[in-house]
């Protein structure tokens, strides 16, 4: 069964007028700067807007990866785990996010936009391994499916900043 989208998408084409098509690759796109612009929100705040960085590592779906200027432009799913922002040589920051994507442009700019995101230096350990131990009574339990599934959806949150707190 064909994609409504792809049908779309051909249809549209089709009736359009042909464009040029132009593909850059890594040894193609120009230097533009020895430093990466970053903005890094959540939904109710912005923990960078516009800062120049000099590298950022993250957990994306596709392996983790570390970013610095001029980067291939890409679009990546983060998972749960660790972003690790590299102000300077000597000033470091680590974020736990939840989910969320980032993406890479062409101008040495960084976008990571995430559902949640705490300090690392924010979570206590104990606290974690308490709610995760909550989280696996109730996954395990008697409660009704939604209440089982929403709890593994926690137990595997916890389980990924348990995780990153023991790195």
């Amino acid at each position: 069964m064909m994609n409504v989208f792809a049908r779309s998408a051909r249809v549209a084409v089709a009736a359009a007028k042909p464009a040029r098509l132009a593909r850059f690759y890594a040894s193609e796109a120009p230097a533009t700067s020895e430093k990466l612009r970053l903005t890094f929100v959540v939904p109710h705040q912005a923990i960078y807007k516009g800062v120049d960085v000099q590298q950022v590592n993250l957990a994306a779906t596709s392996g983790d990866m570390g970013i610095l200027a001029n980067h291939v432009p890409t679009i990546e799913q983060l998972n749960p785990g660790i972003v690790e922002v590299i102000e300077s040589g000597d000033v470091t920051k680590k974020f736990f996010v939840s989910g969320g994507f980032a993406i890479i442009n062409p101008d040495s700019s960084l976008n990571i936009n995430a559902v949640e995101a705490a300090k690392l230096e924010d979570l206590s350990i104990e606290s974690v391994q308490s709610a995760l131990a909550d989280a696996q009574r109730v996954a395990n339990g008697n409660g009704s499916e939604e209440e089982k599934a929403a709890a593994k959806i926690e137990v595997e949150v916890y389980e990924a900043i348990q995780s990153a707190l023991s790195k």
